[in-house]
């Protein structure tokens, strides 16, 4: 069972997203990518809105929204851990993309915004993928 740092999350302000469904979507990518594991302890609420500067009860609300789907799972004494049976690392690669479809969406109505063409807009997103390996 690994603890996972508050850092583990991160939000962004200014995003017409609620800062609770940031939270939601970025625990669903990383079980489902394979970075957290079955049994594996996520951050307290309390220490999430602290590093973060958040109301707990936000993050409380992401946390109780991920057990009500069946990703998360309330322990006694050792908090939230992730459930069994949501990691497909390597595996379903549909619903991996389908969780970066939002993402790629936003990014192309600001790419259109700005007019890019799809050239620059996908030689700029390999250049990205390729920086982060």
């Amino acid at each position: 069972m690994n603890k996972h740092p508050p850092t583990l999350f991160s939000i962004s302000t200014g995003s017409a997203e609620p800062i609770y469904r940031q939270l939601v979507d970025q625990v669903r990518r990383l079980v489902i990518g394979g970075q957290m594991l079955a049994g594996d302890s996520l951050p307290s609420v309390r220490d999430v809105a602290q590093e973060l500067a958040l109301n707990p009860m936000t993050v409380s609300k992401a946390y109780s929204m991920l057990e009500a789907e069946g990703i998360l799972l309330r322990h006694r004494g050792l908090g939230m851990l992730v459930a069994d049976g949501h990691n497909t690392a390597g595996g379903n690669i549909t619903e991996r993309a389908r969780l970066l479809l939002p993402t790629l969406e936003r990014a192309a109505a600001e790419a259109r915004q700005l007019e890019l063409d799809t050239k620059t807009v996908l030689a700029l997103f390999k250049k990205i993928l390729e920086e982060k390996q």
